[in-house]
């Protein structure tokens, strides 16, 4: 088989370590008789910065056709964040119809969490993100700018479709892993958003009968992350509640550097697209120290998503066996001083 992959290295460290993954991407397919060609985008900040715009206006119509996207990060400190998310991100997100945003959470062996008492293998669960509406529709604005009366209107956007498809995904992984559902909700302060929310997932649950729902307010959820992460197995969530509560995710199971996330359409009729959590970190930018594991996770996320499996299984235990071993390189931000390309070469060792 062979596949078309879009890489949009982005800006920050993004470029640094999507360059020092894509090898280790050729060499395990390889290995597995898979063919990939991997058409690179430059799209951005630094774009934007040149041209005023992070993509072309036709960009969409030119990756349309991929078999999935590669992102490194997104981001500059002379660019708003909304420019950024709105330039290129969201974009992407909607207009393929990733309504689906997959984060898994694992603290691998070898990892030490902030967290006193968890080891590896302790807390292991994935947070099923609504990725194309909810808080972060682009419905509102401004108006009277610069006057005392200026106002600004935000409106969250909650659609059957939208709500019921995030929730069927997650529905379907619980059946999948141990059979518990967590849905993070407001619906104390949200009467109508979150209420609906509440009820779809009273609809969808009966559906799925094996799975035990539990629901938390995101503010309880929040907590609880912190307080008995091992408890959580699959946890469903709107746009904004999700982004956070991966974020917290992420940093008990050890590092954002560990953390890989799917944005996923969930027809196939669209590519999907695979990146990081962390951000583009330019305070590190330059310095070749990026840990590159969660671009290789992500990586592991797409070719399970393309229907390679075993290239998928072989990335992710060439990451469980880097991490569990003592006397192999580990990045900074896991308390060691290997770079980027240190450690990719130790993955491939592993390979």
């Amino acid at each position: 088989m062979s596949y078309e992959i879009t890489t949009i290295p982005g800006d920050g460290i993004g470029p640094e370590v999507v360059d020092a993954t894509l090898p280790l991407f050729e060499e395990v397919a390889g290995n597995h008789g898979v063919e990939i060609e991997f058409t690179r985008y430059d799209w951005g900040s630094d774009r934007y910065l040149e041209e005023g715009t992070m993509m072309p206006e036709d960009g969409l119509d030119r990756i349309e056709g991929s078999d999935a996207i590669l992102l490194g990060a997104v981001g500059h400190p002379e660019v708003p964040d909304h420019v950024t998310l709105h330039g290129l991100l969201l974009p992407i997100r909607k207009e393929f119809n990733q309504q689906v945003c997959e984060r898994p959470s694992i603290l691998f062996d070898g990892v030490e969490s902030p967290l006193k008492g968890y080891e590896g293998g302790d807390v292991d669960f994935v947070v099923f993100r609504e990725n194309t509406e909810g808080e972060y529709a682009d419905v509102g604005g401004r108006e009277h700018i610069g006057f005392d009366h200026e106002i600004a209107v935000q409106s969250s956007v909650f659609t059957r479709q939208g709500t019921e498809a995030i929730l069927r995904a997650a529905f379907e992984a619980a059946e999948e892993r141990e059979g518990h559902l967590t849905s993070i909700t407001k619906s104390n302060a949200q009467a109508y958003s979150m209420v609906f929310w509440d009820d779809v997932v009273e609809e969808v649950r009966e559906d799925y009968p094996d799975v035990e729902v539990e629901s938390l307010l995101v503010d309880a959820a929040s907590m609880d992350f912190i307080r008995r992460p091992e408890e959580f197995d699959v946890v469903v969530a709107s746009n904004l509640f999700g982004d956070i509560l991966t974020d917290i995710g992420a940093i008990v199971t050890g590092s954002m550097g560990l953390a890989p996330s799917g944005n996923v359409n969930r027809s196939g009729e669209y590519p999907s697209m695979f990146e990081p959590v962390h951000g583009s970190a330019p305070d590190i930018t330059g310095q070749g120290v990026a840990n590159p594991i969660a671009t290789v996770l992500s990586g592991a996320m797409l070719f399970e998503n393309v229907g390679e499996e075993e290239v998928s299984a072989d990335l992710w235990s060439a990451v469980r066996e880097l991490l569990a071993d003592e006397s192999a390189p580990t990045p900074p931000d896991l308390g060691g001083s290997a770079g980027t390309e240190e450690m990719v070469a130790a993955l491939s060792d592993r390979l």
